[in-house]
């Protein structure tokens, strides 16, 4: 089973309730503050506190910003240049600028400028870089590996931002929003406040990552993440609910993106792979293949499902030199998975216990428990591999 997060964001989303609800959920506010300072950015001090919203406690998390300390206008070239510079892990850093390059389409889009020559307001602010680039930590530091999320609420009424006064949703917000047809609903009439309710940084987070839909779970932790309003009506926080999925039974209707490329870096396809699994493809391979005159060649192969085809089709067109990708319907039957912990005679450790139509029909040690035990015991890995596979089956036998 894989461990995933929901978003519930039935109050809205930003970057500040993203990373408070994180924390509230055991992300350690130090180990944020000391991977963050690997980045060249400075005036800024982190802060999270308990907070009451509507009677219900939940984690506030506050950028504040130095005001002697004046902060440059960035490009998106220059945002994701700091991102690649920095000592985070390399996933993190794909999410972060991922998460950016979304938000930098967006703009140019809406601006009619040129991708390279976006510069942002509000979004490339420092507290944003830390919201996004934090959230894309959080996530990977509690080993997250899906994420869904509810329907967003519109919010109403108008802001003030760079631009001048803008309708809610924010122009940008609504945008990310309409790429990924998001669900959007409302509050009734008479506890509608006149705000902003889902940020461009909380809609560039949710829509980069998320899929629309409460998934079949077991829920182990919440963290409660407090907006900076406090509404009379109801508590203006966001949840998120972390545990481990519940793997369907039976057959899946996916997509099969393919396309074959002779004329790239071999180097380029790891990162493509990592990027690729970051906008929820089920599974990437590559096939060595001759094309005309006997060129060696790559075929790239993405397995996804259907709604994550706009989003996988701007990574692969965007990250390889190809000029263009065949989609086709795929259908595969799936199995039941498992993973079990228990007490073997060398430690404890976990399974993969894989069942169709209610049989076991294998047992799979996991690596890096095993490879614990074999670094701990001075055994060989293929003895520990042995043992642990013949007491699973003993532990589902009683």
């Amino acid at each position: 089973m894989a461990k995933v997060a929901y978003f519930d964001c039935f109050s809205g989303c930003s970057g500040d309730m993203f990373l408070g609800a994180l924390v509230d959920a055991g992300l350690p506010l130090e180990m944020l503050e000391k991977r963050l300072n690997s980045l060249a950015v400075h005036g800024y001090k982190l802060s999270a506190e308990q907070v009451k919203r509507s009677a219900i406690t939940a984690t506030k998390f506050t950028v504040t910003m130095d005001e002697t300390e004046s902060q440059p206008e960035r490009s998106l070239k220059d945002i994701v240049t700091l991102i690649g510079a920095s000592k985070l892990p390399e996933k993190v850093k794909n999410t972060a600028s991922t998460i950016f390059q979304r938000l930098g389409e967006v703009e140019s889009r809406i601006h009619g400028t040129p991708l390279e020559k976006v510069h942002f307001h509000e979004v490339g602010a420092v507290d944003s870089i830390i919201d996004i680039v934090g959230v894309a930590f959080g996530l990977d530091a509690l080993k997250i590996e899906r994420f869904y999320s509810s329907p967003l609420p519109s919010g109403s009424g108008r802001i003030s931002a760079a631009h001048g006064i803008l309708p809610v949703p924010a122009p940008a917000t609504l945008e990310l929003l309409a790429m990924s047809n998001a669900p959007i609903v409302d509050f009734p009439k008479q506890s509608h406040p006149q705000c902003e309710l889902v940020t461009p940084t909380g809609a560039a987070i949710v829509t980069t990552l998320a899929k629309f839909g409460r998934p079949s779970m077991t829920v182990e932790k919440v963290g409660y993440g407090a907006g900076t309003r406090d509404f009379e009506a109801w508590p203006n926080i966001m949840r998120i609910w972390i545990g481990e999925e519940i793997e369907p039974v039976g057959s899946e209707d996916l997509i099969l993106l393919e396309t074959n490329i002779d004329d790239m870096s071999p180097e380029i396809f790891g990162y493509l792979m990592e990027k690729l699994f970051t906008v929820q493809a089920v599974d990437v391979w590559f096939t060595p293949i001759q094309m005309k005159k006997n060129r060696p060649a790559v075929m790239l192969s993405v397995l996804a499902p259907r709604h994550a085809e706009f989003d996988l089709t701007q990574t692969i067109m965007r990250e390889t030199s190809t000029l263009g990708i065949r989609v086709s319907s795929a259908f595969r039957h799936i199995a039941e998975r498992e993973i079990i912990e228990f007490d073997s005679t060398i430690g404890h450790t976990k399974a993969k216990v894989k069942r169709f139509m209610g049989n076991i029909l294998s047992i799979h040690p996991e690596y890096e428990e095993c490879r614990r035990i074999a670094l701990e015991r001075n055994i060989s890995l293929q003895e520990v591999y042995r043992i642990v596979e013949t007491e699973a089956h003993k532990y589902l036998a009683d």
